[in-house]
């Protein structure tokens, strides 16, 4: 295992959350649900609304700086994504882009196309591809294993035929967390002509994806989560954002980045944006850039690495406890740092409400991925805890998390 060398406490001196007194002697163990913004991100969206809340794109001075702060956004994210400016789009979340494009796609498909969904993704990612069926499309369904939570790569080859058009599938679940083998799964749907959608927002937090690497023609994820603005991001590739309906104003069908924002973009929240990729440049220098790698993948590697670690302590605890259900790959290297289990004597409820009371913040639910518990045989009512984590996550957080839990009744043995 490749050791972490992550400058901690440079990194936690980057999110000013580390320095609110309200959250003095908790420990973040929420992060799936949306993580601590860091400085760069919070100063620019102090100073855009101090300053720039202006209409954008003018040419009187502060009116044209608004517009600049919103276009160097765009390009600086496309630059950690692998792809060109104009194939990045900005909504109010991913939910609600994934909803615009689906009724985009309706004019690129007939009834009887078929569509293929899975029943290991966040509900957003699923039900608005779902509801075509009431439009004649055939929607088919990519089912996980009852034990494990994965997807069988090899189920999808018997899914796939001269009829399908669109497959939809996560790069990792919120529950389960496996790493979806992005590029190989892609890869058998070009080679059908199948395009493909991939939700990305329960892995970008853990390393913003080389979109072109991973071969998906669409990527999705959520800016809140990768330390950013309550705004959603998407990646359509150029060749297939000609084919799809303009979901905007009609006289704006022209102009690519207003075609899939029906409500208009929210300036101040993406201007701001470009302070993620400011926070990544700085995380690069401190630790000495260069090198063969490319300044993404370098940034890659520090998040993953400094989380492996905590991740592969926290799952063999979990697995030497007699009366837990741990959801998704028992090992490190095969899953993101979102962890959920169920046990037998607790209610994950409890669990967590006892966790609070010991200031550590995670959370338990359904997580609005109903279909995989259903799938798995555990009950979306009673729902799982749900302990995710990212780089600034300490090491003695974890530690201390690991025997707070093994104090809960219901845990030990």
């Amino acid at each position: 295992m490749v050791e972490s060398r992550l400058d901690l406490n440079f990194v936690r001196s980057q999110f000013p959350a580390f320095a609110e007194p309200s959250l003095a002697g908790q420990a973040f163990f929420e992060n799936a649900g949306g993580s601590y913004s860091c400085g760069q991100v919070v100063s620019r969206l102090n100073e855009y609304y101090r300053r720039l809340k202006v209409q954008p794109y003018y040419p009187y001075p502060a009116s044209t700086e608004a517009g600049e702060w919103m276009d160097a956004a765009r390009a600086r994210l496309a630059e950690y994504l692998g792809v060109t400016s104009d194939e990045v789009h900005f909504g109010p979340s991913t939910s609600q882009n994934t909803y615009v494009l689906a009724q985009a796609f309706r004019a690129l498909l007939k009834p009887g196309d078929e569509i293929i969904v899975t029943d290991q993704d966040h509900e957003a990612n699923s039900g608005a591809w779902r509801r075509l069926a009431a439009h004649g499309i055939v929607v088919k369904e990519w089912r996980v294993d009852r034990e494990s939570g994965t997807l069988p790569v090899a189920a999808l080859d018997r899914l796939l035929t001269d009829r399908t058009r669109l497959l939809v599938f996560p790069h990792a679940s919120n529950v389960v967390a496996h790493i979806n083998p992005v590029a190989q799964i892609t890869a058998k749907a070009r080679a059908a002509g199948v395009i493909t959608v991939v939700d990305g927002v329960a892995w970008a937090p853990h390393g913003l994806p080389d979109v072109t690497q991973s071969g998906a023609d669409i990527y999705l994820f959520s800016l809140y989560k990768t330390y950013g603005t309550h705004q959603g991001l998407m990646v359509v590739r150029r060749k297939l954002m000609d084919q799809l309906s303009n979901e905007g104003h009609y006289f704006n069908a022209g102009e690519l980045s207003k075609r899939l924002v029906p409500a208009g973009p929210d300036h101040a929240q993406i201007a701001a944006a470009r302070g993620i990729a400011e926070y990544f440049d700085a995380l690069d220098a401190h630790h000495g850039g260069g090198g063969v790698a490319t300044r993404p993948q370098r940034v890659r590697e520090l998040l993953r690495n400094a989380e492996t670690p905590l991740l592969s302590a926290l799952l063999e605890y979990l697995k030497a406890r007699k009366g837990v259900r741990l959801l998704g790959p028992a090992t490190a290297h095969e899953r993101a740092a979102t962890v959920s289990f169920v046990t037998h004597a607790a209610d994950p409820a409890a669990v967590v409400k006892a966790l609070a009371q010991r200031g550590f913040m995670t959370g338990y639910g359904n997580f609005y991925a109903v279909r995989v518990l259903e799938a798995m045989g555990v009950d979306p009512a009673r729902g799982a805890v749900r302990v995710s984590f990212v780089h600034y996550t300490a090491p003695a957080e974890m530690t201390a998390l690991i025997e707070t839990l093994d104090s809960i009744s219901g845990l030990s043995g």
